[in-house]
């Protein structure tokens, strides 16, 4: 879907397919592409119409195995979830037979697209839920070692200790794992609700929208306080808390911006 000058405005998109005899020609590029370094059956979305916005989008299915005209860029260096690659794509006259119109006619690429997107936001709430009841669980294990650092400490020095105090028998320390245990449960809540409508064929798009944007913007506050417990070493990579902090980061912008998540939300009121 995303072009290098078009990210959440899909019906924007520049990458074109033409007809040419029985089939297209497709021209145009895409960034911010997951696993574009290994895929080789790619669905494009492209334009068949350019004159329309909405109405002009098409999906084309690629088969990149011998395809002429199609190569593949960098691999893009991101802040986190270094697991899956994020690559550029490029499409120069790429021949594709009529086959690879995905749809009976051309211009339901966009109906397409936005059947599926509330799945995929799911997902991706999902995946935010396990990431901060993770956060959770690392910060509860660093506070223990932190302790036991502190007992090592005070055995070594005979007297020192921070304030007479455990860390986790801090006010404020109880105080911030309760909020983040209460927030991520209420989360949790909620994200079942969501999957259960989901199964059920009833989850909308605001409902999902809501989902993704919510609890998104939930992990990054979250593990920020969490990070910020551990330290000075949770700034540290080779503490998973570190990495959590990294990995949130985009879940605020792909499956959509959660900017664009309040448009959509907004649209339903």
């Amino acid at each position: 879907m995303t072009e290098p000058g078009t990210g959440s405005d899909l019906q924007a998109v520049r990458t074109s397919a033409k007809k040419r005899g029985n089939g297209y020609v497709l021209n145009g590029s895409k960034t911010f592409i997951t696993n574009g370094q290994h895929a080789n059956l790619i669905v494009v979305v492209a334009k068949t119409d350019p004159k329309e916005r909405a109405k002009g989008v098409s999906l084309m299915v690629v088969e990149t195995d011998d395809a002429a005209g199609f190569r593949r860029g960098r691999k893009l260096k991101k802040l986190g979830l270094d697991a899956a690659d994020t690559s550029e794509l490029f499409f120069e006259d790429v021949a594709l037979p009529a086959a690879s119109l995905l749809g009976s006619e051309e211009g339901q690429g966009f109906v397409q697209l936005m059947s599926e997107l509330p799945q995929e936001r799911l997902i991706v709430a999902t995946h935010a839920l396990a990431m901060m009841e993770r956060a959770l669980e690392l910060t509860i294990v660093a506070l223990a070692m932190m302790e036991r650092a502190l007992e090592l400490t005070i055995a070594y020095v005979k007297e020192r200790t921070a304030f007479g105090k455990k860390i986790i028998e801090f006010q404020n320390t109880q105080f911030v794992l309760a909020e983040c245990k209460t927030e991520a449960t209420i989360a949790k809540v909620f994200l079942d609700h969501c999957i259960g409508r989901h199964l059920a064929g009833e989850l909308d798009t605001a409902t999902a929208s809501m989902a993704k944007y919510r609890i998104t913007d939930l992990l990054g506050t979250v593990v920020d306080r969490c990070l910020q417990l551990f330290g000075g070493y949770g700034y540290m990579d080779e503490y998973p808390i570190s990495r959590l902090y990294r990995d949130a980061r985009v879940m605020r912008i792909y499956a959509g911006t959660n900017e664009i998540m309040k448009l959509l939300i907004a649209r339903g009121l």
